[in-house]
């Protein structure tokens, strides 16, 4: 009976808890965008409320109803809030106050709830504020747009365009100028080898805000031109959280094709990792390896070649519909009042993701094409041409989770997050060697390709921020990650066509061969930031000062292995899945096969690298006279690379002629980086801004190592710089750019904007990626310093509501960003004479030419469709870039573009339900059905495929539900 009324007791006790209700809130200065510590927020007429916390936040329980509040603050006018309904067991959240310091201390503001809750009026309060030209997006802004990713918002910044569906480009520049950070610390992608990290992982829902700073402060790492941009995830969401999506997407050239190409893989795959299927072989590892030649048994030979996965061939299937599905949850739990009267907070969030997408593209082309050596001759010479088909399967699993702890002057946080990738990939291509081309033996094969990549990437960020009396505030942040990349297995078997006879030819199509390569990297970074606020000549000034520590590592090794013959080749049948038939394999005759290891010891294609960056840094924001704020600041950083690897000449055995680098700094510097930054008021909703700023472009360990990576389908290879040849030395540097930014800009209500921007960058050894044009028999590419450069560009951004037009029109907003640049780079002697040595007849080649990825134009615009009362969101989004140059040319070799890609996706969200908890959403994707190519350009010639393939056009379908 005791135990009875315990739970009777305890229930009514939950119950009378639930019958209350949550007001949340968060209270800025509207003049500087800073957060209200200390200010009073508490229901009119009574003692009920709370106080803000160093974030600017306020949280209380009362009982449902419709109530008055009054926000105060010393100095600051009253405002009184009228209209918040507060609901039983729900969170009523008022988002961004803004208030502004009182002329009389008697004035008072009154607003609506409802005009509080609907704005997005705090990320324009800090882009209208900032230091720096800041553009972004906020979580108000996600809910008005139903954007489900990060990728999705994104696409809405100005100057923005998106890769590959998930990596951020800003301004038209490539990876190479454009920075990632999350929660403001610097996180490697899945790709170890991108400065950008990939943005389809984060549910918006946990997002606080996006944000692209385009010029640089002393504050922010040095290693970015374009634009740094920033995902601050949540650590107390206003509302609590608990979210479950899922969605599938069709797209009619690539799912339910019965022609679908793949083979079979591990059990585990779905999850994004091999089980150990495509391993390698214990044995394979020894330098001296079972084969006839090596003097091991008939049986020990035959047992080693079975060790192996025996599939060489590609299977056909039907292909699968794309499938996702997620869940996040979060929330913020006010803890007991501690004994010094105050009330601590709780916050969490978590976040499981999976994806599951797979393309067939069944008109794949890869094309090698070069000058003719008579200068008459303008059209271009096919030298190798591959078509075919494709299939992927990509698998995506992410999990994010953070838990933060906060009292009204400090701030604890936890965020770790793991992403998984496994990609299985097929491809069957026919291959046309043109033997009248310079440096080609001329052949027919058809040659099938099995590979599988699996990424995998740990993060961890602890942060703390504190703030001190007498306007003193420190953060600070620890930060590690580590990252795996494994390509187990690639499996390459090409036929080559005799007219006598098929067979696999070394000289050719070549034999079967099979690679395995490993990454294991460590990216560890320590931060401190210190900020001081103070008074000069009566106006709000702000000193900080900080620094930082990164420490990478990496270790990288390629293992590659061939089939061999013992016998006469005999293929009657010539199909890739008999090939490792028993009867095929030494000591069988005809073809005995066997394996050859292709790895000498030491191994030239294993290195071990790793770098250190460590930054301080101090700036000083001020006015000098009236609405002129100067923020002048300096940054110096000590970069050193050290590197450990050799080239194929030194592992062959030459070790007077070869190069062999132990632990061998290739890379160190002492940098300081200058910025100045000014902001002229116009008026209190237009800025003209000026500034100044000195950034730097490193070289990545791949880049500066000794590594040959071939991509096993087009036999592209990639060398590090390290490799000297007659044209270059061998010695990639950093390149040092300065910057100069202009941009007037007006702020308009309702989170409407107008902008122009005007820029100029000069680059000091830029680094681009070269064909070598003394590689003639293979198509080999390395990054070098080609000469100096510079570009200048405007931008021109406007959001506009149309209800100018008609009041019938107020849900309808237009906008469009659009960045025009013009590049150019003075040629390095040596590429200036390769290119004269094959001028064409009737063309002039200048010691000029255009930035390698650098775009000369980015156009962004949509049309939206937005009503929060209906739940009704739409829209329809168009993004091009221009033609870009990819691959520098050099004499025999012309350049290689990217083609525009006309980006035009429409999207309709709608909220149902009495809550409107339930939204349903549908897409479709590159309604232009527009396809992605690559070409190479020369004086007067047809364009030539570089590279090519069809997308399609996807339709996509989601449901989710906030519990």
């Amino acid at each position: 009976m005791k135990n009875l009324l315990v739970v009777f007791f305890t229930l009514i006790t939950l119950l009378a808890y639930s019958q209350t209700g949550i007001i949340r809130g968060a209270v800025f200065d509207n003049a500087t965008g800073e957060s209200i510590i200390g200010g009073n927020i508490a229901i009119k007429g009574s003692s009920i409320g709370s106080v803000t916390d160093l974030d600017g936040s306020f949280s209380f329980q009362i009982e449902p109803g419709t109530y008055t509040l009054e926000v105060s603050y010393i100095g600051f006018q009253t405002l009184t809030i009228e209209g918040v309904e507060v609901k039983a067991d729900q969170v009523t959240n008022l988002e961004a106050i803004r208030i502004g310091e009182s002329v009389d201390d008697l004035t008072e503001v009154i607003v609506t709830a409802k005009a509080i809750r609907t704005s997005e009026v705090a990320l324009l309060t800090i882009k209208k504020k900032s230091a720096v030209m800041m553009d972004g997006i906020s979580s108000a802004k996600f809910k008005l747009t139903g954007d489900a990713t990060a990728v999705e918002a994104a696409k809405r910044v100005t100057g923005v365009s998106i890769e590959g569906g998930k990596y951020v480009y800003v301004r038209g520049l490539g990876d190479r100028y454009s920075k990632t950070t999350l929660n403001g610390v610097d996180i490697p992608g899945l790709d170890p080898d991108k400065n950008t990290l990939q943005m389809d992982i984060f549910p918006t829902n946990l997002i606080d805000n996006i944000t692209v700073s385009k010029n640089f402060t002393a504050d922010m790492p040095a290693d970015f031109t374009g634009g740094l941009l920033n995902v601050e995830t949540k650590g107390f969401p206003e509302e609590k959280i608990m979210n479950v999506s899922i969605s599938t997407s069709f797209n009619p050239d690539m799912h339910f094709n019965p022609d679908y190409i793949t083979y079979s893989g591990g059990k585990t795959d779905f999850l994004g990792f091999d089980d150990g299927t495509r391993k390698l072989p214990t044995l394979a590892r020894y330098s001296n390896i079972p084969s006839p030649i090596s003097g091991a048994s008939d049986e020990r030979v035959s047992e080693f070649v079975n060790s192996f996965n025996p599939e060489l061939g590609v299977t056909r299937q039907t292909s699968a519909l794309d499938f996702s599905a997620g869940i996040s949850m979060g929330n913020q739990i006010d803890l007991k009042t501690n004994k010094a009267g105050k009330n601590p907070k709780l916050g969490y969030i978590f976040s499981l993701s999976y994806k599951s997408s797979t393309n067939f593209y069944d008109d794949v082309t890869y094309g090698e094409y070069q000058r003719y050596s008579e200068s008459e001759l303008l059209d271009l010479r096919y030298a190798n041409v591959q078509t075919g088909v494709l299939g992927e399967r990509n698998i995506l699993i992410g999990a994010m989770g953070g838990i933060a702890y906060k009292t009204d002057l400090s701030k604890l946080r936890l965020t770790a997050m793991h992403l998984q990738n496994g990609e299985s990939r097929a491809g069957q291509f026919d291959i046309d060697d043109n033997g009248d081309a310079i440096g080609r033996s001329g052949f027919i094969a058809k040659s099938d390709n099995l590979e599988y990549n699996q990424r995998s990437l740990t993060n961890l960020l602890l942060n703390g921020t504190h703030v001190l009396g007498t306007g003193w505030e420190i953060d600070w942040r620890l930060s590690p990650t580590i990252s795996t990349l494994e390509d187990p297995d690639i499996r390459k078997t090409a036929f080559t066509y005799d007219p006598n006879q098929t067979l696999f030819s070394a000289g050719a199509g070549g034999n079967p061969s099979r690679i395995w390569r490993s990454l294991n990297e460590l990216n560890a970074v320590g931060k401190f930031d210190i900020t001081k606020k103070y008074s000069f000549k009566g106006n709000d000034a702000k000193l900080k000062f900080g620094a930082s520590h990164t420490y990478k590592e990496r270790d990288y090794e390629i293992l590659a292995y061939d089939l061999q013959f013992y016998a006469n080749q005999s293929w009657p049948n010539p199909d890739p899945s008999t090939v490792l038939n028993p009867e095929n394999i030494f000591p069988n005759t005809p073809n005995g096969i066997y394996y050859n290891s292709a790895n000498s010891n030491p191994n030239p294609n294993a290195y071990e690298s790793s770098a250190s960056n460590t930054g301080v840094y101090v700036s000083n924001e001020f006015s000098l006279i009236p609405n002129l704020k100067t923020i002048l600041g300096i940054r110096a950083e000590n970069y050193v690379q050290y590197h450990t690897g050799r080239d194929q000449t030194y592992a062959s055995g030459d070790v007077q002629n070869g190069r062999n680098l132990v632990n061998e700094k290739v890379l160190e510097s002492l940098d300081l980086f200058p910025t100045a930054n000014f902001i002229y008021t116009v008026t209190s909703e237009q800025n003209v801004r000026a500034s100044y700023s000195r950034t730097i472009a490193r070289p990545s360990f791949k880049e500066l190592s000794f590594a040959q990576i071939i991509d096993p389908i087009t036999n592209r290879i990639f060398n590090g710089s390290l490799f000297p040849y007659s044209d270059w030395d061998g010695n990639l540097t950093e390149t040092r750019i300065d910057n100069i930014d202009l941009r007037w800009e007006t702020f308009l209500p309702g989170g409407q904007i107008f902008s122009v921007s005007g820029f100029y960058k000069r680059f000091d050894n830029p680094i681009e990626m070269v064909r070598i044009p003394e590689q003639q028999t293979t198509t080999e590419f390395q990054p070098r310093n080609v000469g100096d450069g510079a570009l200048v560009g405007v931008e021109l951004e406007f959001r506009k509501d149309l209800d100018f037009i008609s009041p019938n029109l107020k849900n309808f907003n237009l906008s469009s960003n659009v960045t025009i640049v013009e590049s150019r780079i003075d040629m390095t002697n040596s590429e200036f004479v390769a290119r004269k040595s094959f001028e064409r007849a009737g063309e002039t080649i200048e010691n000029t030419r255009t930035m390698a990825g650098q775009a000369p134009y980015v156009i962004n615009a949509g049309l939206s469709y937005g009503d929060s009362e209906t739940g009704l969101d739409a829209g329809i989004f168009y993004n091009v870039k221009g033609p870009t140059l990819l691959i520098v040319g050099s004499g025999l070799y012309p350049d290689v573009y990217q083609r525009q890609f006309h980006s035009m996706n429409f999207s309709i969200a709608k909220r149902i339900g009495a809550e409107k908890n339930t939204t349903i959403d549908f897409k479709i994707s590159n309604i232009l059905n527009d396809r992605v190519e690559s070409y190479y350009d020369s004086f007067q010639a047809d364009e030539q495929l570089f590279n090519s393939l069809n997308p399609g056009r996807a339709f996509s379908l989601g449901l989710s539900h906030q519990f």
